[in-house]
């Protein structure tokens, strides 16, 4: 881990821990000729994510032979400080038996109800994240720099 700027870039094996902590991210897929984010819950399995879903452009986008990203935050009350990880990789349908009974076993539970007969494995190519304090809200308060207010009459 280093930190500039009170932000502090997390390690992979830390990453992985915060994964493992959280169960829903979003993941960023093409679709035709144009990105599409999909919230999806998931689960962390041997230096993988893996999420079940049903048929459709998710599936379409993350099995179309380009990278897929699974971005992921959470926060620690605590500390005040805030987590967000990125896993960079590609996509394949958990088809082999024995990959497929081993899986069935992961305690993923999609929100939503509905045919999600499909598992899909996330194979990292990049994992990186980071992890900050909670800016002050009154920091946001100030005008931006150059902006004139109406005087008031």
């Amino acid at each position: 881990m280093t930190a500039t700027n009170d932000v502090e870039h997390l390690s992979v094996d830390e990453c992985w821990s915060l994964l493992r902590t959280a169960t829903v991210g979003r993941l960023a897929v093409i679709v035709g000729d144009h990105p599409e984010i999909f919230p999806i819950n998931y689960v962390v399995d041997h230096g993988t994510a893996v999420f079940r879903t049903g048929e459709g452009s998710k599936v379409q986008g993350a099995l179309s032979g380009t990278s897929v990203a699974l971005e992921s935050d959470g926060y620690d009350p605590e500390t005040g400080r805030v987590w967000s990880v990125v896993v960079k990789g590609r996509a394949r349908t958990i088809a082999e038996i024995d990959d497929v009974m081993d899986t069935v076993d992961l305690p993923l539970s999609p929100w939503q109800a509905g045919d999600k007969g499909r598992f899909i494995r996330i194979t990292p190519g990049e994992v990186t994240g980071r992890r900050f304090p909670i800016a002050d809200p009154s920091t946001w308060q100030t005008m931006p720099e150059g902006f004139r207010r109406a005087s008031t009459e």
